[in-house]
C-alpha cells in the first residue's frame, strides 16, 4: 500500500481538500445526469461508486476525525449505499499508512529518541493503519509488542474537521440537521477522548482487568512507560481479524464460543461497569487458533449515566412495551417525545419507537438468540428505512433521542452485526441483571 509522506494539518489545507473533493462529487453528479439523458433507466450504482472512491481517497489522506466518521457510517448497513459501506469500511484497518520518517519524528518529539533506540526491533512499515493511528510490530526483551502511533495534527483538527464533514454526512445519510447538531457535541467529545492516548491506556488497563474473569477472552498488557500522549505500547496479540477468521470456515461450536465471549464482554461492561468499549468494529477483535477472543483499542469508551441507563433498559423489557402510561413517561425521559409535541406527533413517534425497541430488544426476550437469523436483521434494516424516510422524523423541529443513546445504539448495532457475521447462537440472559431487562 502506498505510504503518505505528509498530512495536511492546518485548517486552510484541510478545508481546501474538502472543497476539492466537493467539486469532484459535484462533477460526478453532472456526469451521471448527462448519461441519464441518453439512458433514462441508468441506476445510481456508478455514481455511488465514483463518489465513494473520491470521498474515501480524500478522507484517507486527511486521516483523523473525518475518516473516523466515515468508518462509523460504514458500520450501519442501513445508512449508506453498498459502495460507500465497502469503501468506508477500509478505514477500520487498511487506510494508507504514514511513511517511517514521520513515525520517527513522533518518537523524537515524545521520547527524544528514535524507535530503534527504544525497542530491540521495530518494523519500518505499518502492520495496519486506521483512521486515527497506525500500528507497528516491535520486540523488546523477547516480547512481541504492538506500537500504535497517532497521526500528526489529528487532535488539533477534530472540531474543524467535523464542521467540514457535516455537509457530506447530511447528504449521504439523509439526516435531519437538528439531529446532527444534537449529536455532534457527543461525537466531538468522544473523538477528542480517542486522541488522548494517556486516557486510553488508563481505561484499557482498568476495563481489561475488570473483565479478565470472563471466559474465552484475552487482553494485551499495556506499558505506560513505553507510551505517551500520541504513542501506545501493548503486547502483540497473534490471531485473525473477524473476516479472516470466518474465511477459515470455523465450526458452529467455535462460532458460538467466540460470539458468547463477545456478548458476555459487552454485557458485563454495560450492566456492571456502566462504561463500555463503544467501537465494536471488526478490526478491534483478534481471534486466536483456539477460538479465544482478543480485545484491543479502548480509545472510544462510553460512560453510561444512571439517568440514561435506567429508562433505556426499562424499554428493553417485553412487558414495558405494553405499559402505555409508563412507556410514554419513559419516552419523554429519553427525549423521543416532548411535552409540547402535538397529540398526533406523540402517538406517531411513540408507535415508531415502540416498534423499534421491540425489534432491538428481541435478543433479551429469550434465553438464547440465533444472531445468524438474517430475517431478524432484515426487520432491523426495514425499521431503519422507515425512520430515515419518515417525513416527520426528517422535518421534526426537535432531535429525537437522548445524546447518550448515540454511542449505546452504535455499540449494540455493531455487536449485533458482528454476531450476525459469526452466525453465532448466544445465551443472552444473565442472572445478575436479567430481571432488569429480560423475559
Amino acid at each position: 500500500m502506498k505510504e503518505q509522506s505528509k498530512i495536511p494539518t492546518s485548517k486552510v489545507q484541510r478545508a481546501a481538500k474538502f472543497v476539492k473533493t466537493g467539486a469532484k462529487v459535484g462533477g460526478n453528479y453532472v456526469k451521471h445526469y448527462a448519461k441519464r439523458v441518453v439512458n433514462p433507466s441508468l441506476s445510481k450504482e456508478e455514481l455511488h461508486a465514483d463518489n465513494a472512491r473520491d470521498i474515501y481517497n480524500s478522507l484517507s489522506e486527511l486521516k483523523g476525525s473525518a475518516l473516523k466518521v466515515a468508518q462509523m457510517m460504514s458500520m450501519d448497513k442501513n445508512m449508506l449505499p453498498t459502495a460507500y459501506q465497502d469503501k468506508f469500511s477500509m478505514a477500520q484497518y487498511s487506510a494508507p499508512p504514514l511513511s517511517f520518517p514521520l513515525v520517527v519524528k513522533t518518537f523524537q518529539q515524545y521520547f527524544k529518541k528514535s524507535p530503534e533506540k527504544i525497542f530491540d526491533s521495530f518494523t519500518k512499515n505499518a502492520m495496519n493503519a486506521a483512521s486515527i493511528g497506525q500500528v507497528h510490530l516491535a520486540t523488546k526483551e523477547g516480547k512481541k509488542l504492538a506500537v500504535k502511533i497517532q497521526y500528526p495534527g489529528v487532535a488539533d483538527s477534530v472540531k474543524s474537521d467535523l464542521k467540514l464533514v457535516r455537509p457530506f454526512a447530511v447528504r449521504l445519510m439523509n439526516l435531519n440537521e437538528k439531529d446532527l447538531d444534537h449529536y455532534m457535541e457527543e461525537v466531538e467529545t468522544k473523538l477528542l477522548e480517542e486522541t488522548d492516548y494517556h486516557l486510553e491506556v488508563e481505561r484499557s488497563i482498568e476495563i481489561s482487568e475488570a473483565c479478565r474473569h470472563i471466559e474465552n477472552l484475552r487482553f494485551p498488557k499495556y506499558y505506560p512507560e513505553l507510551s505517551a500522549s500520541r504513542v501506545i505500547t501493548m503486547d502483540w496479540l497473534d490471531g485473525l481479524v473477524l473476516k479472516e477468521f470466518i474465511q477459515t470456515n470455523p465450526d458452529q461450536e467455535t462460532r458460538n464460543r467466540v460470539g458468547q465471549a463477545l456478548w458476555d464482554f459487552y454485557d458485563f461492561q454495560i450492566h456492571e461497569l456502566r462504561q463500555v468499549h463503544a467501537d465494536p468494529h471488526p478490526g478491534n477483535f483478534i481471534i486466536d487458533k483456539n477460538g479465544v477472543l482478543g480485545i484491543i483499542d479502548f480509545g472510544c469508551v462510553k460512560v453510561i449515566p444512571d439517568e440514561f441507563y435506567e429508562p433505556y433498559f426499562r424499554l428493553i423489557r417485553r412487558d414495558m412495551l405494553e405499559a402505555d402510561s409508563e412507556l410514554m413517561d419513559t419516552f419523554k425521559q429519553l427525549r423521543f417525545i416532548y411535552e409540547d409535541d402535538t397529540p398526533e406527533d406523540q402517538i406517531y413517534f411513540s408507535e415508531v419507537i415502540r416498534d423499534m425497541m421491540g425489534i432491538l430488544g428481541q435478543p433479551f426476550h429469550q434465553q438464547e438468540f440465533d444472531f445468524g437469523d438474517d430475517a431478524y436483521f432484515q426487520k432491523i434494516f426495514e425499521m431503519g428505512e422507515v425512520i430515515s424516510e419518515s417525513k416527520k422524523f426528517r422535518e421534526s423541529e426537535k432531535a429525537r433521542g437522548a445524546r447518550d443513546g448515540l454511542y449505546i445504539n452504535r455499540t449494540y448495532f455493531g455487536l449485533y452485526s458482528i454476531l450476525n457475521e459469526l452466525k453465532a447462537k448466544v445465551v443472552t440472559t444473565k442472572p445478575k441483571w436479567a430481571s432488569k431487562v429480560a423475559v
